[in-house]
């Protein structure tokens, strides 16, 4: 996918102006199943002039199709055994949803409008005004209401039943092989600044050990349904974030640790609040040449970077206590998840920014600072919980 938009847009001049990351698809007649699903479907085919892509790992088309349906198409690609694990975890929580969750949920997902396993395309209908939890973030609008929303919707998940059908396999991330070394066919598809990402973790015996401490745990703790790939992104704001908060992108869907999304969700916040001082669209090499430097922290002390993060940090807070809230709403977890959750957060600022890397040659000032603050809140998750807010009421633990 080719990017087209990561600029703050507007089409009307009442409106405020709104941040939209979109992508120009891959082209459709690359991947006939795409429209051959629509078409068994009654859909028609997509308009390939109309559509557009949203970020992701995985290709997919968002807009009308011939028959005037708004739809959102994506593939994942399936194994050379003909197996398609991503989606099979997809359809096990439409499978969970259909059966547990009544109407008026506050855990939602765009609506499935059908499958191709064999081909790894799935169709759901597109959220009207959809704006993603990333964009709502970087334009200010991913307020405490939101954040609230998605905190009951994750705490609906992680209430659901362990139904049959669920995958029981262990989560892939952190990846503890790699903590030692990268194999060498990750090494060849990596920028040098991820791979100078991954050695600040494997140089950090610290680092390494509480990982694999997490990791060895969670086979001892309660599970319960999780996303195990909660991000911003995840999250899509409907009528332009006015609307209802939707969950998506059920691919990692598993029975496991649900302290993994809670600290995702308080690890994007970190991780945003590290960004966000130094390069307003969260992508310091997204800024203008003017500007580059600064985004990225080049020229500044590390004292000062610092300062300014855990300025924003504070700043930011409140949006991931007003997501607790509204996951205690809903459920009510086992006295060691918020400590396991902090933990998690420590990983995830880690991960994003080994991801963010990407497309970098080297690994600027913010990125080592936001893997400092990662390491202080994966080493003293007890102290970080408390910190993040993400405590439990007294008396909680014998409901």
């Amino acid at each position: 996918m080719t990017i087209t938009t990561d600029t703050p847009t507007r089409t009307d001049p009442a409106e405020p102006v709104r941040t939209r990351q979109r992508y120009r698809p891959t082209e459709l007649g690359t991947v006939p199943a795409v429209n051959a699903l629509l078409e068994r479907l009654g859909l028609g085919r997509l308009d390939a002039a109309a559509v557009t892509a949203f970020g992701g790992r995985n290709d997919n088309w968002a807009g009308p199709t011939t028959t005037g349906e708004q739809v959102f198409v994506k593939t994942v690609t399936p194994l050379p055994d003909g197996g398609c694990p991503e989606l099979e975890r997809a359809l096990s929580f439409e499978e969970s949803a259909a059966r547990w969750l009544p109407g008026g949920s506050p855990l939602r997902s765009p609506d499935l409008l059908g499958a191709d396993p064999a081909a790894g395309v799935t169709v759901h209908r597109l959220v009207p005004g959809a704006r993603s939890g990333a964009e709502l973030a970087l334009d200010g609008d991913f307020d405490d209401a939101l954040c609230r929303a998605a905190g009951r919707a994750v705490g609906t998940l992680h209430a659901l039943p362990a139904g049959d059908g669920l995958d029981t396999g262990e989560a892939p991330l952190p990846p503890l092989a790699w903590l030692r070394a990268l194999p060498w066919s990750a090494v060849q598809e990596r920028s040098m600044a991820q791979i100078a990402a991954w050695q600040l973790v494997q140089d950090d015996g610290e680092v390494v050990d509480a990982l694999a401490r997490l990791r060895e745990g969670e086979a001892g703790v309660p599970h319960a349904p999780t996303h195990c790939d909660l991000r911003f992104d995840q999250f899509i704001g409907a009528d332009e974030g006015r609307g209802p908060l939707y969950l998506c992108d059920w691919e990692e869907f598993r029975l496991a640790d649900p302290a993994r999304d809670v600290g995702a969700f308080a690890g994007e916040w970190l991780f945003h609040a590290t960004y966000s001082v130094f390069a307003p669209t969260g992508d310091a090499g997204d800024a203008g040449d003017d500007r580059r430097g600064a985004g990225a922290g080049f020229g500044l002390a590390h004292e000062e970077i610092i300062g300014r993060g855990s300025a924003s940090l504070r700043r930011h807070l409140p949006r991931v206590h007003a997501f607790w809230q509204g996951y205690l709403e809903c459920r009510t977890p086992d006295p060691g998840l918020p400590e396991r959750a902090a933990a998690y957060a420590g990983w995830h600022m880690y991960d994003r920014l080994i991801a963010t890397a990407e497309s970098h040659a080297t690994l600027n000032p913010v990125a080592r600072a936001a893997a400092g603050i990662g390491r202080t809140v994966l080493l003293n998750p007890g102290g970080a919980a408390r910190t993040l807010g993400l405590t439990l009421p007294d008396g909680s633990a014998d409901r």
